[in-house]
């Protein structure tokens, strides 16, 4: 009994955390079916706060993140993509999700690339240190240089990197504002990156 309370009590307070920052969003409260008493407002506005700050967040992270049950959470999110909140995206083999309005396609990409470990490493010392080499990538990530050209083959496809002339990320500015704002969900890398943002804000291309 006192394990499954503790249980209970730590999902309620991740729920309560996130729909504090659900609860002040602009589409807070548009589930006036929702009861108090089942917990669907809070858990939605859950989801809602999450995704402010998790954007791109696929479903499983989303479902683990929140401490909610698969059912519940297919649920709640079907909810708030019928009422408009939120929309969700096809990358590869995820379902992510993002507020909706919010980002355009190319956004949208970025964030996907931004959530995986690797691909975000290599934009973000990328952006950190412009003219770093495949090698030096490899290095300051600490992964082979095959899964380095791998990656930025996936990169260049997906419009995010350029490879003609070394290696340079797709709208820079765009990319730096994302993994910025962002940056408590993204890791250490970006949260170094974010404290010198004002370094790499102006670019030529």
């Amino acid at each position: 009994m006192t394990p499954s309370k503790g249980v209970d009590d730590d999902k309620r307070s991740t729920l309560r955390r996130f729909a504090a920052l659900g609860a002040a969003a602009p589409v807070a409260g548009l589930s006036e079916s929702a009861s108090a008493d089942t917990g669907e407002s809070d858990a939605r506005d859950a989801i809602t706060g999450y995704l402010s700050t998790t954007p791109g967040a696929h479903f499983s992270k989303i479902r683990d993140d929140l401490q909610l049950g698969t059912g519940e959470t297919q649920h709640h999110l079907r909810q708030l993509e019928e009422q408009g909140v939120v929309e969700r995206y096809r990358d590869g083999d995820y379902k992510r999700f993002v507020p909706a309005d919010r980002f355009d396609d190319f956004e949208k990409r970025a964030l996907g690339y931004l959530r995986r470990d690797t691909p975000r490493g290599m934009l973000i010392e990328l952006l950190l240190v412009p003219e770093s080499t495949a090698g030096d990538l490899a290095d300051s990530l600490g992964v082979s240089a095959p899964t380095v050209s791998k990656y930025a083959g996936e990169l260049e496809n997906a419009g995010l990197l350029s490879r003609e002339d070394g290696y340079a990320v797709e709208r820079p500015e765009t990319v730096l504002v994302l993994a910025v704002r962002h940056a408590d969900s993204f890791g250490n890398r970006a949260r170094r990156l974010a404290r010198n943002a004002d370094q790499y804000v102006a670019y030529d291309g």
